[in-house]
């Protein structure tokens, strides 16, 4: 009785010592890995609306949650290093914050969830399956860019009454551009406007392109080049805009804020604040599969009217009191 005692005794003990262990483990801290195409700079107010949305959440950034930042500085042929590095270090979650960042991260790896902040198309472009039941390890926001194209032009052709040509800057690479152009046509065959599409590629192609478009006699620019592309070079691309005299609407409204004329866009700030419940979700348990991708829920209207005298052009009051914000 004593030995069988004795080895109960013992049993327990190994148990207790077990359990105890157990519950003093150290807890693991997720590991995020945010992959943008621009500057750290350029999309600051995108990364603290993101910080925002997890702290919303209880999420504190270097206590219970670690959040790997990359920036491909402009540099696209940068980013595919950066997605295998974040995959390398073996993160929960990527998030991306544009197509071509998407793209990169989808070739990186196919198990690791990967939440998109800012996708105009997700489904053209072969991210998800659909945008109700994505399927894949894809989910996350869809800016709607390629719809917001007619209405940018419609804008445009509101403050210039004869506008007849429009030079629009993109860039060809974008896995959504087609789409993008398409819905542009279909408004500039609506309005009757000529269209002259100048490809940027490149920081090289920003200062040709503009040149081209005073050369085609443009009324105005619609501007949808890539983010990584145009973003660090913002300063250069928004003095051709004055020296050309030409009137340009942008997609975002980084542009505006720092002396463009005026955007018409899905609140990128709102979409990266947003973009942190998909990541609550996803660490809960969620698969990206299951969880449907969102569309904008807060667009802006953006002017700047420092930016229209540069150039003298005056507003239409019409259009100037449905703004969401004017800059003077």
């Amino acid at each position: 009785m004593k030995t069988r005692f004795l080895s109960i005794l013992v049993a327990w003990v190994f148990l207790a010592v077990a359990v105890v262990g157990e519950a003093q483990q150290p807890k693991k801290v997720p590991r995020i890995g945010i992959l943008h195409g621009a500057s750290a700079s350029s999309v600051a107010a995108r990364t603290e609306a993101f910080r925002e949305g997890l702290r919303e959440l209880g999420y504190v950034e270097g206590k219970n949650i670690v959040i790997e930042w990359r920036y491909a500085e402009g540099k696209a042929d940068r980013l595919p290093g950066l997605a295998a590095e974040l995959v390398g270090l073996k993160v929960d979650i990527i998030v991306t914050t544009g197509p071509i960042v998407t793209r990169a991260a989808k070739e990186a790896t196919s198990t690791i969830p990967i939440v998109m902040t800012n996708e105009g198309d997700p489904v053209g472009t072969g991210f998800v399956a659909s945008l109700a039941r994505p399927g894949g390890n894809i989910t996350g926001l869809s800016s709607l860019a390629p719809e917001l194209g007619g209405k940018r032009l419609e804008l445009l052709k509101e403050i210039i009454p004869q506008l007849s040509r429009v030079a629009v800057f993109g860039t060809s690479t974008l896995p959504d551009n087609a789409q993008r152009l398409k819905e542009v046509e279909l408004a500039a065959k609506a309005f009757g406007v000529k269209l002259q599409y100048l490809d940027v590629l490149g920081p090289k192609d920003i200062e040709t392109t503009f040149r081209a478009a005073v050369k085609g006699q443009a009324d105005a620019i619609l501007w949808q080049v890539a983010g990584g592309v145009a973003n660090p070079h913002r300063t250069e691309i928004l003095e051709l805009a004055v020296k050309s005299r030409l009137p340009a609407i942008y997609h975002n409204s980084a542009y505006v804020d720092a002396g463009g004329l005026m955007t018409y866009s899905a609140s990128a700030t709102d979409l990266d604040r947003r973009a942190a419940t998909y990541v609550d979700r996803i660490l809960k348990g969620a698969k990206p599969a299951d969880l449907p991708v969102e569309q904008p829920k807060k667009f802006e209207l953006i002017m700047n009217l420092k930016a229209a005298k540069q150039i003298g052009l005056t507003i239409p009051p019409n259009v100037l009191v449905r703004a969401d914000k004017v800059i003077k």
